[in-house]
């Protein structure tokens, strides 16, 4: 049997956001990240999240500036930390709630990875983040939501159209990589990466999800 309890829950314009601990007989405790309902990641399976930021590091020689959308539970951030050739982290998360349920210990691993003070939090919605931005990159990690086939926000579809990839492509040095995380195989995803960058590779990852095996997937794609 399972039981879940809310440990914490917030509104926005966007909707509602909530983290909730699941409990069962034969596991550990585990949080999940929600929004509006959708589930978006929790605590047990997490290798996707450190495969987005492990093989995007290995594509770039020297990665020491990285951004990464989404702040999620701080997986990909942590894997990132990880690697002594990086040296800023700039993540960027729309919800004010989650980066402070990650900084105050809510999310209890939270506030050790955002000590850390090569990371940089930006408190705004990517596309105007991306916009504003006034330096390029070595690598752009993009884990907004579930992907374009599972949107959280309808508005996030933006995020995955030739017009901003375009403004990411910018945003990279020669050489660089944007790096996208998706629930699901995107075709579309891959077939626009290619028309901004010249090419894209698409990853299936195999997980566990509670029992059930599903596969997830990483579209890479390079600055020339």
């Amino acid at each position: 049997m399972t039981e879940y309890t809310e440990v914490a829950r917030a509104e926005s314009e966007r909707g509602e956001v909530v983290l909730r601990r699941r409990r069962s007989e034969h596991a550990a405790d585990v949080l999940e990240l929600r929004v509006n309902g959708v589930f978006v990641m929790d605590t047990q399976e997490t290798s996707t999240e450190e495969a987005l930021a492990a093989n995007a590091l290995a594509l770039v020689e020297d990665p020491r500036d990285v951004v990464v959308g989404g702040l999620g539970l701080g997986f990909t951030v942590q894997r990132l930390l990880a690697d002594p050739r990086v040296e800023r982290v700039a993540v960027v998360e729309v919800e004010e709630a989650l980066v402070g349920w990650m900084r105050d210990g809510t999310v209890p691993h939270g506030p050790a990875v955002l000590a850390d003070r090569r990371v940089q939090l930006v408190t705004a919605d990517l596309v105007t983040a991306v916009a504003e931005a006034t330096r390029t990159y070595d690598l752009v990690l993009l884990d907004v939501d579930n992907g374009p086939g599972y949107l959280v926000h309808d508005a996030n579809a933006e995020v995955y159209d030739a017009p901003f990839l375009t403004e990411v492509h910018a945003l990279l040095d020669p050489g660089g990589v944007l790096v996208v995380w998706s629930a699901d195989r995107s075709p579309a995803l891959q077939a626009t990466l290619r028309t901004v960058f010249g090419d894209c590779t698409e990853q299936a990852l195999d997980v566990d999800l509670q029992g059930r095996e599903e596969s997830y997937y990483l579209y890479a794609a390079r600055r020339a």
